[in-house]
């Protein structure tokens, strides 16, 4: 299944920003979260077909909220991002069901394809 609805979930309203406008030019269908509040709620709607977010939220861990999304949406294909290295954090993340661990920035092309691989993965 090639993805058209993808969910950014960022604390950082500009990252957030730029990313959907890259991704809208690309002709994804995007929707942003700033917390893990909303995050939830899109996709207890079932609206993404993939979730890109970062490991660093304010209303929770991003690992924290990667374990609320896959507990609603086991299947659902989810690409953690982080501003700061961490190997232990991808580890973890990973451990817990995330498809891909990326640093930011991350090129725009880079991330499209990490978000096909892993819903092609889901779909498996």
């Amino acid at each position: 299944m090639l993805p058209k609805n993808i969910l950014l979930v960022d604390d950082e309203s500009e990252f957030l920003e730029t990313m959907a406008r890259r991704l809208r030019r690309r002709s994804y269908e995007v929707k942003t979260a700033l917390d893990c509040a909303a995050a939830l709620a899109e996709v207890q709607a079932g609206w993404p077909d993939a979730v890109v977010l970062d490991v660093m939220l304010g209303d929770a861990d991003g690992i924290e909220c990667l374990c609320l999304v896959k507990r609603v949406a086991p299947r659902l294909p989810v690409i953690m991002l982080t501003g700061h290295a961490s190997l232990q954090s991808s580890i973890l993340g990973m451990e817990q069901g995330a498809s891909n661990y990326c640093l930011k920035p991350i090129d725009i092309e880079d991330l499209i394809e990490r978000i096909i691989i892993a819903c092609k993965e889901a779909g498996d």
